[in-house]
């Protein structure tokens, strides 16, 4: 079908200014800062209300039109660029907070409400509550970041954030719109449970299950008291042992290590890749909150305690400091003072490309999987750029390979997916699993899924979306 015929089709639903076909506006959505192939929607269709998302879902398939939901585009894994063609559903301008309620801590939001949008309204209302927030730019989608199971500031305590969804509305490919959770029957969507639990068809399905235009979240209490430590360790074995007895000890809202390079790079070094003698390896941050100042200081002394327990095994690790001790020394770090935050550093690296394996996986394992990255990443040519952090307290743990190019520059680009390539074959070897799982990761992990499963998928696939609309090609589902 033509475009000026696919604009026709959906003017019926969205008024014409809102059908976009311009050069910028589709050469915006064909591409993702990473390595993975562009692919050209025909339309991108901005949506206002889920009334509009209803009548044009209907439309697409009884046009077999395939039609990709975007927010913001900056997850890595391309997830929103078409594979074959079709509508972009742009769905920014659906941001509204629909509701606040303090008393239940939930809030409920449409796809485009952002995390910086989200945090403000709650500090505007006063309210002592938040979200976990990714360490990602703030117009990052809370909706999009649950639903692909990302991860937060409080993920160390709560786990990702697909299990902070309470409850979900979302438009079937048949039109239908259904709600799960507590809220297919209860006006307040206070949890998953007791009824069967039917919005984990929609959890890191990437889109393909149908298309979601309300949730409900949990929201946490936000204590008066806090302070982000900040530890600097000088191997890695100790930093991974570091965070294994701070996550089983539970009294932490956040804990995380950036590797060496990052310091560099935030001081404007593109590509560092040549560790001074006496540098940390590691910065290890604590966030700390408590309700009382004997609160906060007993779990200070607590922190400082593990610390010289592994120091008196002969770790090499600083005593911890604050972070406005860090950012008297080093400025740029004021960057990591709050969260929403935009990593510049990382998202405006000369060449504009960045790209990483970002994986969740067995903490016992940690310590192999970074040896063996960084030897992948430095065969490449690339500093081991390296994120890790226990979530959910220790059950598991982020391990993320990150790398910044020139995605212009073709030899560069095959060079990253080649690295990208042998990074995920040695994280699935040791049983780590991508998480908002690109094409090239979904190519790698199939030939090793447990028999049945991918199958399965397909029929929750086929069944929720017989039409074939919704984002094809992910997870290789299609017919």
């Amino acid at each position: 079908m033509t475009v000026a015929g696919l604009k026709a089709l959906f003017a019926v639903a969205v008024p014409a200014e809102r059908l976009k076909d311009d050069e910028d506006t589709l050469a915006s959505c064909s591409r993702d800062t990473t390595e993975h192939p562009p692919g050209r929607p025909d339309l991108v269709i901005m949506l206002e209300t889920a009334e509009e998302a209803v009548a044009v879902v209907k439309i697409a398939a009884a046009h077999r039109v395939p039609i990709i939901p975007r927010v913001a585009g900056t997850n890595l894994g391309a997830l929103s660029v078409p594979t074959r063609g079709g509508a972009i559903l742009d769905l920014t301008r659906m941001n509204r907070i629909l509701a606040i309620n303090e008393v239940d801590m939930i809030a409920v939001v449409e796809p485009g409400v952002t995390f910086g949008d989200l945090v403000a309204e709650l500090k505007a209302r006063g309210l002592p509550l938040t979200i976990g927030i990714p360490l990602s730019p703030p117009e990052t989608s809370v909706m999009a970041n649950c639903l692909l199971d990302g991860l937060g500031n409080l993920s160390l305590l709560h786990g990702s954030m697909g299990q902070w969804i309470t409850g979900l509305e979302a438009v079937l490919s048949s039109g239908e719109v259904i709600r799960t959770g507590a809220w297919a029957l209860s006006d307040v969507p206070f949890a998953r449970a007791p009824l069967p639990d039917l919005t984990g068809l929609f959890v890191s399905f990437q889109g393909t299950t149908g298309l979601v235009t309300k949730m409900a979240v949990e929201l946490k209490p936000v204590l008066p008291l806090r302070k982000r430590l900040f530890v600097l360790t000088y191997e890695r074995r100790t930093t991974y042992e570091l965070m294994r007895r701070l996550a089983r000890v539970k009294l932490f809202d956040d804990l995380g290590g950036l590797s060496w390079p990052t310091g560099k790079m935030l001081y404007g070094v593109a590509r560092p890749l040549e560790k001074d003698p006496d540098e940390p390896e590691f910065f290890t941050y604590v966030d700390v909150t408590a309700s009382t100042p004997r609160e906060l200081t007993a779990k200070l002394e607590i922190l400082v305690a593990e610390l010289h327990a592994l120091r008196e095994k002969g770790a090499a690790i600083e005593e911890p400091f604050d972070l406005d001790t860090l950012c008297a020394i080093a400025p740029r770090f004021k960057v990591f003072a709050e969260f929403p935050t935009d990593l510049t550093f990382l998202t405006r690296a000369p060449g504009g490309g960045l790209t990483w394996v970002g994986t969740y996986g067995p903490m016992s394992r940690f310590d192999a999987a970074a040896d063996k990255g960084i030897a992948i990443m430095g065969r490449h040519g690339f500093p081991p750029v390296i994120v890790s952090r226990p979530m959910k307290g220790g059950h598991f743990g982020v391990l993320r390979f990150i790398t910044t190019f020139d995605r212009d520059d073709e030899a560069e680009v095959q060079k990253v997916r080649a690295c990208n390539g042998e990074l995920t074959d040695m994280v699935l070897d040791l049983g780590f699993i991508p998480y908002k799982t690109p094409l090239a990761a979904v190519d790698r992990i199939l030939p090793r899924l447990w028999p049945g499963t991918h199958d399965l998928m397909r029929r929750i696939r086929a069944v929720m979306d017989p039409a074939g609309i919704m984002n094809p090609g992910r997870w290789r589902l299609d017919p």
